[in-house]
């Protein structure tokens, strides 16, 4: 029985590795989707090249920071247990793959290449899983002193703080050090519309990203005896909610119609083991007003040109995420308990000022030795023929 449950264990973990290896997917067509077709080929490129960084920095790294394990060892030691460590490697993997993917829609069209790479192997390789490893793994002894103090540990079942939201706000500072995209913004004051190249690709995106998140989140139980039907279905409503939202506020514009169901989905991962499914559908109808009116405020108001709005998308509804788990999954609300409100802030707040910090820090030591984005000249040709040699639709490099 006990290998039965192993081999049972590790299929599971496999399959939610898989579903959310294909979210990397999602983040890439999202990406060519929104960006103008001068930069689809380079949108596609950072997210594969990206994750194969990433994979070699959390393997090497990033995984023995966060729980302590190096695979530094013999093949036969590695395949114990149905190679159950390895899987779980992959599986988390995955998640830390996610700070990149999402750092990239917002530094879209302007950015060097390279620069980027190294900034993703340091993410990943320690600024990522140093807070991971104190959120999920007990690491110096924040959450026992937590628990000293509320009564309850910092939740987050799935990551709406330690991915989400931590890339979104690693995202902020490297947007800032970048700068707006090239007559973005005018000294006249108007605005220039830089509008999505391919609704349909934005759409697929979306819909991969979303299928992809029920692994995501279900899967986050990690073991076969700990799978909830009660996440499922939670994730079902945020989802919806979102949807809803963005819909109404945002006017029925195709492109908030299809970021709603993501910041939903963004935002129920903390609590989705804990709440009520009408608590996850008021959470999530809520991160899809977050995403619509802090889109609108950063790209006209403020004029911070993060192209696929990943600092309120994932930064803000991530940040919500954290906080909510401690509102609506109180039994007070429907939900199963075990949460702290003040739990729950404070161990957001330690996470959104760690990714602060990393953000400035990577990015601004990257702008100052290397540089960080494209020459003007360059950002008028387009990403994909400066840096790849070629364009989406290449008729013009075809030489008769």
């Amino acid at each position: 029985m006990d290998a039965l449950k192993q081999g049972a264990d590790a299929l599971f973990i496999l399959l939610g590795a898989i579903m959310v290896l294909a979210m990397h997917a999602g983040f890439a067509f999202l990406e060519l989707g929104t960006v103008r077709k001068k930069n689809q080929v380079n949108a596609l490129v950072k997210i594969l090249v990206d994750f194969c960084v990433s994979t070699v920095a959390y393997f090497v790294v990033g995984y023995g920071v966060a729980y302590g394990t190096s695979f530094m060892v013999g093949a036969e030691t590695l395949a114990a247990k149905n190679g159950y460590e390895l899987v779980k490697f992959f599986f988390l993997l995955t998640f830390a793959a996610a700070i990149p993917a999402i750092i990239s829609g917002g530094i879209a069209e302007r950015a060097k290449f390279w620069p980027q790479l190294i900034a993703t192997a340091v993410i990943v390789g320690f600024i990522y899983p140093f807070y991971e490893g104190i959120a999920w793994n007990q690491h110096f002894g924040v959450q026992a002193w937590l628990k000293t103090s509320t009564g309850e540990e910092f939740h987050d079942f799935a990551g709406s703080v330690v991915v989400h939201a931590l890339g979104g706000w690693i995202a902020l500072p490297a947007v800032l050090l970048l700068g707006a995209r090239s007559n973005r913004y005018r000294k006249d004051g108007a605005v220039s519309a830089h509008p999505p190249s391919s609704i349909p690709f934005l759409a697929l995106g979306a819909w991969i990203l979303i299928v992809g998140w029920f692994g995501f989140n279900v899967m986050s139980a990690q073991t076969l005896d700990k799978i909830s039907g009660l996440v499922a279905v939670n994730s079902l409503m945020a989802m919806v909610g979102g949807t809803l939202v963005a819909l109404l506020l945002g006017k029925n514009d195709p492109g908030f119609v299809h970021n709603g169901p993501l910041a939903g989905l963004v935002a129920v991962c903390a609590g989705s083991d804990v709440m009520h499914p009408m608590g996850a559908l008021v959470v999530g109808a809520v991160a899809g007003a977050i995403f619509v009116v802090m889109f609108t405020l950063t790209q006209n108001k403020w004029r911070i040109d993060d192209v696929l709005g990943v600092w309120p998308l994932h930064g803000l509804c991530g940040t919500w995420g954290g906080i909510a788990a401690g509102i609506f999954g109180t039994t007070t609300l429907g939900g199963l308990g075990g949460v702290s409100l003040s739990a729950q802030l404070a161990g957001t707040a330690l996470g959104v000022c760690w990714a602060l910090i990393g953000g400035f820090v990577v990015y601004g030591i990257l702008k100052i030795s290397l540089g960080l984005r494209l020459s003007q000249e360059e950002e008028f040709e387009g990403a994909d023929l400066t840096i790849h040699k070629i364009s989406g639709t290449p008729e013009r490099e075809v030489s008769w």
